[in-house]
């Protein structure tokens, strides 16, 4: 995070900033899941669930166009599917 801000003209100081920021936001959600995620296992699955959905929603949003353009679909599309199949059967374990 912090090497392409640099790399991009930001100043030292903001940059700092932003990945203190950045630092601080997650251990707040790391607390804040242990409280919530000790509530009942029904909660957990709620929030796992959650967490996987904005995953797939980052990869597929973000990542997958960019290894279109790299790979022309082909190992993308393949990659997607070999990681969901693999995904359901580990859930099934």
């Amino acid at each position: 995070m912090a090497v392409p801000m640099k790399n991009g003209g930001m100043k030292v100081s903001k940059v700092i900033y932003y990945v203190v920021l950045s630092g601080l936001t997650t251990g707040l959600g790391a607390f804040l899941g242990s409280i919530v995620g000790g509530i009942s296992q029904k909660v957990i699955s709620i929030c796992l669930a959650f967490a996987a959905g904005a995953m797939i929603y980052i990869v597929s949003g973000e990542l997958t166009p960019e290894s279109n353009k790299l790979y022309h679909g082909r190992m993308t599309a393949i990659g997607n599917l070999l990681g969901f199949i693999i995904g359901v059967f580990a859930m099934n374990i």
